[in-house]
């Protein structure tokens, strides 16, 4: 990797934080949330944004473990409030559901 691809991924990585749903729905509702699935590595889909990678993120929109979020989602993270791993990409929150048995006891939830 080059050294300004190493310095922007440093840069996503110290921008990314924990956020529940309540704190996303603002951002749903202008359809700016981007989800993505477990096992894919959310920095990596936000170093493929910021880079506008267009052949990149068609990978992961057409295999479907990168997408929009959609009503259906939306409903369900009201329902089960999860924590989220979050990383803005203007125009877009790039979110990635943590595993519930994943966060230490005394964080948010």
């Amino acid at each position: 990797m080059s050294e300004d691809v190493e310095v922007l991924r440093a840069k996503l990585v110290a921008e990314t934080g924990k956020m529940e749903w309540h704190e996303l729905e603002r951002h749903f509702a202008r359809g700016a949330v981007v989800a993505v699935n477990p096992g894919i590595d959310l920095i990596d889909v936000a170093l493929t944004m910021a880079n506008d990678d267009k052949a990149g993120l068609e990978k992961w929109f057409d295999a479907g473990t990168v997408r929009r979020a959609e009503t259906a989602d939306a409903a369900a993270w009201v329902k089960s409030q999860p924590l989220f791993w979050v990383v803005v990409i203007l125009p877009w929150v790039v979110i990635q559901e943590i595993d519930a048995s994943a966060v230490e006891p005394g964080e948010l939830h």
